[in-house]
């Protein structure tokens, strides 16, 4: 019997939490080691570093919802891969040319040219063959990947501390570096094995292609944002607060945020994109009815729990994982609990909007959180001094692009209810 959209859906998601879970935990338990004893200058300025380079190459990771809608359209694999190829060289040359020199000439931070280099084309990879293996809808391999980056770079930045005795900042960024090759191959390796790798040749780009690219554009841009998001958060408290506070951010807050992004809001477009997509080309809206209900209530479940745990136990948590220097992120991770519902809900309303091929709309949405991220921390900031301004200011982005996406998805509904079966 055919698996049906709803079921595929379920399996794969809980597939993924559970080996994000894995992630996450071996993740978290490497960062709170590495808090205890290396450096907390070291810390901020290697999350710094990764951060400023993901800004530029992570917006390709925006390739991947229109990867999936494109080829759920129109099985053209071979164009769509070699559209996304190209775009991949011309953004890892820019960032070669004029990211790396900024970080090293203009913010003077003092990291060896290698790594630089090296994060950079270990990113690249990276981002290409997850986006391949995005577009197939090869959940399994994707699942996999997700719990053994970490395991990797753990494996490896032990090898570079303890095995070649260099320091700790040089061994998070080898070990950054050689766990992305790792896993940009076995994703290769695995991916072959079911699906050939098209050659590299010229595009022809006829309308579906150019409509394509269109919606690469416009989901990089608006990924862009999204980075731009978290990214003005650490600007903020890198410009109104001290270095202990954007050391709470990157070490606690940050971590913590990412974590649960993954956990619940990255498998929203790995895997409920792909067969929302696949339900609208088919006029299986019953199906979606079904997707919807089923996260709604996975969502309000997640939510409500993280509020109450953060609002008994901050402190507690905070203080058990890391060092009595961290203690003051403790209101901040409450806070951020308040508007995590938001997060989620509004993934899968973005989801099912880039899913019509509405990429611009899903854009603008975008843009008003990363507007409304910045309009009200100014506003916080005349009523108080508390970094808390920052992670609050951020909330309120989300829940304005919930508000706008809820607006576009009712519309799309009741469109969808009044065309004839």
């Amino acid at each position: 019997m055919t698996e049906t959209p709803f079921a595929r859906v379920k399996h794969a998601f809980v597939n993924a939490i559970w080996a994000t879970l894995a992630s996450v935990s071996l993740g978290l338990a490497f960062k709170i080691w590495l808090a205890q004893w290396v450096a907390k200058s070291d810390l901020a300025l290697y999350h710094t570093v990764v951060d400023i380079i993901s800004m530029s190459l992570i917006l390709l990771s925006g390739f991947r919802a229109s990867m999936v809608v494109s080829f759920s359209q129109t099985k053209n694999d071979a164009d769509i891969t070699n559209i996304f190829r190209y775009s991949l060289i011309t953004m890892v040359l820019f960032t070669w040319g004029l990211v790396l020199p900024y970080i090293k000439h203009q913010l003077n931070i003092d990291v060896e040219y290698i790594q630089l280099v090296g994060v950079i084309l270990g990113m690249g990879f990276k981002v290409y063959f997850t986006n391949q293996i995005g577009m197939y809808r090869l959940y399994d391999i994707a699942n996999k990947t997700t719990w053994l980056e970490p395991l990797v770079q753990v494996i490896l930045f032990l090898t570079c501390y303890y095995g070649f005795g260099q320091t700790p900042l040089a061994s998070l960024f080898y070990s950054l570096i050689s766990s992305n090759f790792a896993v940009a191959a076995f994703m290769f390796i695995q991916r072959r094995k079911q699906i050939a790798t098209t050659p590299l040749a010229p595009v022809q780009l006829d309308t579906d292609m150019r409509n394509f690219v269109k919606k690469s554009v416009m989901s990089s841009l608006e990924v862009g944002a999204s980075i731009l998001m978290v990214y003005i958060t650490v600007l903020l408290t890198i410009g109104y607060f001290t270095i202990d506070e954007l050391g709470d951010f990157q070490v606690v807050v940050r971590p913590m945020l990412a974590y649960f992004t993954m956990l619940f809001v990255f498998p929203v477009y790995r895997y409920i994109l792909p067969e929302l997509a696949q339900c609208i080309r088919g006029n299986q809206h019953q199906q979606i009815v079904l997707i919807r209900r089923w996260f709604i209530k996975l969502s309000l479940a997640i939510s409500i729990s993280l509020l109450i745990i953060l609002l008994l136990f901050s402190k507690n948590i905070v203080s058990f994982v890391f060092p009595e220097a961290y203690a003051q992120a403790a209101p901040i991770l409450m806070h951020f609990a308040l508007f995590f519902i938001f997060m989620m809900l509004n993934a899968f309303q973005v989801a099912y909007i880039k899913a019509h091929g509405l990429f611009m709309q899903s854009l603008l949405i975008r843009i008003l959180g990363v507007v409304t991220l910045l309009i009200m921390f100014y506003i916080l900031r005349l009523h108080t001094d508390n970094v808390v301004a920052v992670i609050l200011a951020l909330g309120f982005g989300y829940v304005s692009m919930f508000i706008a996406s809820s607006i576009l998805e009712r519309k799309l509904i009741k469109q969808h209810s009044t065309e004839p079966s």
